[in-house]
């Protein structure tokens, strides 16, 4: 196995999944804006006797994104997994935001992503596995959150074009769909919902979904 790359690693969801799959033996790559984001995390993942490669990337700006995944690559290998979990999480009314914020909204929750994507997935699918997997959220769509939830809905859609392209060629392309406020110690701790990325990525390919719904309470799964 090569390793896991985490873009959009910091405290959170991010830090979470990086250190789940460390303690799986797998090597990691943490991917956030700020250096003393990322090299927090490392710090967390070296600490469990694994390698970790600290990199720091605009999400928004799709060559610092290629060339974080290219020095991720030279690093530990073509990944066998990747995880995008960047988000700008803002509450926004209809027509609050102006067009300009908006795009730079979506920049960051699916176009960022789909530059990811792009640049790792036709690899995996030559190589014939591997796992791009995705944060969602908002599975109903509120108007509190106009920008997040078009979004969130974008990654959806996003998941099921990379599961049509790159599916048969053995690349598992998912979202965990966060039903609710991350916070440590209460149902929505992101330990427990990085269980949910591990289990995701070690799916048979007769068994995988593109989508797991976490509410807190007890995982839905939704194909």
């Amino acid at each position: 196995m090569s390793g896991a790359v985490v873009v959009g690693a910091g405290p959170g969801i991010g830090r979470s999944v990086a250190l789940r799959f460390a303690r799986e033996g797998l090597p990691v790559a943490v991917v956030a804006r700020t250096a003393a984001t990322v090299r927090a995390v490392a710090d967390e993942v070296a600490a469990l006797g694994v390698r970790a490669v600290p990199l720091t990337a605009d999400v928004a700006d799709e060559v610092s994104v290629r060339a974080a995944l290219d020095a991720a690559t030279s690093e530990i290998g073509l990944p066998d997994v990747v995880v995008y979990n960047a988000a700008l999480v803002q509450p926004d009314a209809l027509g609050e935001l102006t067009a300009r914020a908006q795009l730079d909204a979506w920049a960051v929750n699916v176009v960022g992503a789909l530059t990811a994507a792009a640049h790792v997935a036709p690899e995996m699918a030559r190589r014939g596995t591997g796992s791009f997997l995705i944060t969602g959220g908002m599975p109903e769509p509120k108007p509190q959150y106009v920008s997040l939830s078009l979004g969130k809905a974008g990654v959806r859609t996003l998941v099921r074009l990379l599961d049509q392209e790159y599916g048969p060629a053995g690349v598992h392309a998912a979202s965990v769909t966060v039903d609710g406020p991350v916070a440590p110690g209460t149902p929505f701790d992101p330990d427990l919902i990085a269980e949910h990325y591990w289990h995701l990525h070690g799916q048979p390919q007769d068994q995988w979904q593109q989508e797991v719904l976490y509410s807190g309470l007890s995982p839905a799964h939704d194909h």
